[in-house]
């Protein structure tokens, strides 16, 4: 596993520190000599040491990514908090505004107490991915020539020609 195939630095390097903490194979290092040698930490010695000891001398489940505990946190943006944030930038800003900015968005949802709080970058977050146009919606008007495609990089490649 540590010299062959693909693997995670951090599976590479906790079987490193087993392979060198391996008391069957004679006497062992000292750790500061170990952790001076695999370039880590004492702490982490320490840590993989106790995962092996925990786990049962399971080496797979010492060198892999631990389960979560808890299940992730649900996002507080569902369909309809969506919807409504959508409506709202859809509808004439307040007077005095000539637009809807991300901040004032957030100021207005703050406002609003069946809409949780959210902070400008999810918001713009929100509207990108629930305003963007299709790529059939964009490759089927390519005669208007008011929609650039973008290049992988994120970059303008031109307009369409009206042949494609």
């Amino acid at each position: 596993m540590t010299t062959t195939g693909v693997r995670g630095a951090s599976m590479i390097m906790r079987a490193r520190v087993l392979l060198a903490l391996d008391t069957s194979v004679g006497d062992v290092d000292s750790k500061e000599a170990i952790a001076a040698r695999l370039g880590v930490s004492g702490e982490t010695l320490r840590l993989v040491a106790k995962r092996f000891a925990e786990t049962g001398g399971d080496v797979h489940a010492t060198i892999a990514r631990k389960k979560r505990d808890l299940p992730p946190v649900p996002s507080p943006v569902t369909g309809e908090v969506e919807a409504r944030l959508i409506a709202m930038a859809c509808s004439q800003p307040p007077q005095g505004y000539a637009r809807w900015s991300l901040r004032l968005l957030e100021k207005h949802v703050a406002l609003v107490e069946d809409i949780p709080d959210l902070v400008h970058s999810t918001i713009g977050r929100i509207l990108k991915n629930g305003t963007a146009p299709s790529p059939e919606e964009v490759l089927d008007h390519p005669a208007t020539g008011e929609r650039a495609v973008r290049g992988p990089d994120g970059g303008r490649t031109g307009r369409l020609c009206p042949a494609l």
